[in-house]
């Protein structure tokens, strides 16, 4: 029989193996100008994703190193099993000793119970570990989004920081609890099983490792194909969350204007994408470990035909000695060797998703925000509510000017109203009091310091904003109205409620301050979460109160209240307000009217209505138009 003849099982799979990975050597050289197009592109190295994801597990190295003492004794199992098979196997075939074939037997289930206990323990203390760690690191997300000004806040949708917190945490999760000990048991497996091999028969184990290039250039191909598909799923599962979080709350908009089909095809268009991403990332892992397994397949042929050559021919290769239970260890070690590759296979899929989730979210945690506190920030344990503006210049982009060099000084406890068209720059005004956007030029004071020198905690504590769209928060009235901090009593809280008259709807509810408030606070009228919101804002009696067109979605009836409420809080501390219906000002101690970010006229109700100028035209304009519409309800009465 001639050499061919012998062997040519293993010349056809030789063959196919070579064109295998040629294949896949044009396909990447093809490709590999092109990263950034095909999805490529890398922001964090893995080497600084794995740092970074490190000094996260860092404070528990004494659990890993626990885990991994456990990981010895688990992989026991599979270094000694197949040597206690080939003696059983042996043992039958030689002498046979009943004696000696109980005590294999034990010693084989002994072995196998301690990797069993071994394994569990070792998943029970990755599990705890990994959800500290995970909590840590979602905790971390979420307190760098809270610190992100309010410029950067607006450019970043909030479905895509949903998913950042919520799944792309999860990814990360699966590897401290499964993924980083299980590579590392894998590679101990295949290191033993491989020092096993060389020791029971070295011509066989050197057969094994013609396998390993092929195994180590599929997995190079493999990385590359399979982080671009992983980055693909998480852009296109970011596009949906960030589409479901803002449809979802603005459903009654798509329903009033009948766009639900509209809406339906976005969302089935977004949906397909994801779909195909994850098909595409199936696809890629489906060609991978299936090219694997037929390196196993393949070297279990290449042990039959060399094993049983020389077994049945009572021939030595290289000097090895061929028998029936060295082949026996040998088919289960090839099993032992390649098995944990497959796994790694699988586990380099899931580190893949890992990486692209931890480079999502340290993408996030690397925006550095651009509202900060300044080295020699100081705190301030009052403010008296003295404001000065002095030839302030501030753009939200680049040089188009919203307010273009404005200066005023606001007294303490001096009740100061903006008006003007809307765009004019009165709600600027209010945002950069409170730091919410730094200004480019000029310099703003509080009580004669610069806002900058201002530790923002402390800039915000003394602070109280009453805006036209109010946000509440699911929970109890008592949590919205308590929003910033514990200590306030029950009393102290209905004192604020009747204050701002918000006792006269509070009172009537079943559970009073323990009313459970929906999403949003869908369960209240505008009026009322207006009315909330005062009291929300007086319960911590702040220094300066901002009212941004507080009475805007609040009817004339329930105006009328919140105008008492008003003169009262006038006396309380600084106040600055915003207002469209000229009424709710004619009683501030100044007012300040503003066109195109410049202050054209400024003064008193009275002072302004003399000068008959801009003021003058917008009271008149909307007397006229309060006359009409009075006028027009008593036609209709009659």
């Amino acid at each position: 029989m001639t050499f061919f003849e012998k062997y040519y099982p293993l010349i056809i799979m030789g063959s196919i193996l070579g064109a295998m990975a040629l294949i896949f050597a044009i396909t990447y050289a093809c490709i590999k100008n092109k990263k950034e197009s095909m999805g490529f592109d890398r922001h964090i190295s893995d080497k600084e994703i794995v740092k970074r994801l490190l000094a996260y597990a860092k404070p528990y190295w004494k659990g890993f190193a626990f885990v991994l003492l456990l990981m010895v004794f688990s992989i026991s199992y599979d270094i000694i099993s197949p040597l206690l098979v080939g003696n059983i196997q042996g043992l039958i075939k030689g002498e046979f000793e009943l004696r000696r074939l109980y005590l294999m037997i034990a010693l084989y289930a002994s072995i196998l119970v301690v990797t069993l206990v071994c394994t569990y323990l070792q998943s029970i203390i990755l599990q705890k570990i990994g959800q500290q760690i995970i909590s840590n690191i979602r905790m971390d997300l979420f307190e760098h989004i809270e610190t992100l000004s309010h410029e950067q806040l607006n450019h970043i949708p909030v479905g895509k920081l949903v998913t950042r917190v919520t799944n792309d945490t999860n990814g990360v999760s699966m590897m401290f609890t499964n993924l980083i000990v299980n590579l590392i048991k894998n590679c101990f497996v295949i290191v033993g099983v491989l020092v096993a091999m060389l020791c029971l028969n070295y011509t066989l184990t050197l057969m094994v490792l013609c396998f390993v290039p092929f195994v180590v250039f599929f997995t190079v191909i493999f990385r590359k194909f399979s982080r671009r598909a992983y980055r693909r799923v998480k852009d296109n599962t970011t596009d949906i969350n960030t589409f479901l979080s803002e449809n979802l709350s603005g459903i009654k908009i798509t329903q009033f204007f009948n766009r639900e089909n509209k809406k339906l095809e976005e969302f089935s268009d977004k949906n397909t994408k994801l779909g195909k991403s994850k098909r595409q990332q199936i696809f890629v892992f489906g060609i991978f470990r299936p090219m694997v397994y037929m390196l196993y397949i393949v070297s279990v042929l290449a042990l039959f035909l060399i094993g049983a050559n020389g077994a049945l021919g009572d021939k030595e290769i290289l000097g090895q000695v061929m028998t029936s239970s060295v082949i026996v260890s040998f088919y289960m070690y090839i099993s032992k060797f390649f098995n944990p590759i497959q796994n790694l296979a699988e586990q380099f899929n899931w580190l893949q998703s890992a990486f692209a989730s931890a480079e999502k979210i340290f993408t996030i945690m690397d925006m550095v925000p651009t509202v900060v506190d300044s080295e020699d920030a100081i705190e301030l344990d009052e403010i008296k509510g003295k404001i000065e503006f002095k030839n302030v210049w501030f753009a939200y982009e680049d040089e188009e000017w919203v307010l273009k060099d404005v200066s005023f000084t606001v007294e303490a406890k001096q009740t100061v109203a903006f008006v003007g068209s809307t765009g004019s720059g009165k709600t600027t005004i209010l945002s950069l009091i409170c730091r919410n956007y730094d200004i480019q030029k000029g310099q703003i004071l509080i009580d004669g310091i610069d806002i900058k020198k201002i530790k923002i905690s402390c800039l915000r504590k003394h602070f109280g904003q009453m805006l036209q769209d109010v946000f509440l928060f699911s929970g109890t009235v008592r949590e919205n109205i308590l929003l910033r901090e514990e200590g306030i009593s029950d009393d102290e809280v209905w004192e604020a409620c009747k204050y701002v008259n918000a006792d006269s709807f509070i009172g009537k509810l079943n559970e009073g301050l323990d009313y459970e408030i929906l999403e949003r606070g869908n369960n209240f009228s505008a009026g009322q979460r207006q009315l909330l919101s005062f009291a929300r804002t007086i319960v911590h009696k702040p220094a300066v109160m901002i009212l941004d067109e507080a009475t805007a979605n609040i009817d004339t009836e329930t105006e009328l209240l919140i105008q008492n409420s008003l003169e009262k809080m006038m006396n309380i501390g600084t106040m600055l307000i915003v207002a469209h219906r000229l009424s709710t000002v004619q009683h501030a101690d100044n007012i300040i009217v503003l066109s195109h970010g410049k202050i054209i006229e400024q003064g008193n109700h009275f002072e302004l209505l003399k000068q008959k100028g801009k003021y003058y035209n917008l009271y008149t304009l909307q007397h006229q138009k309060e006359a009409l519409l009075k006028g027009n309800i008593q036609t209709t009465a009659v």
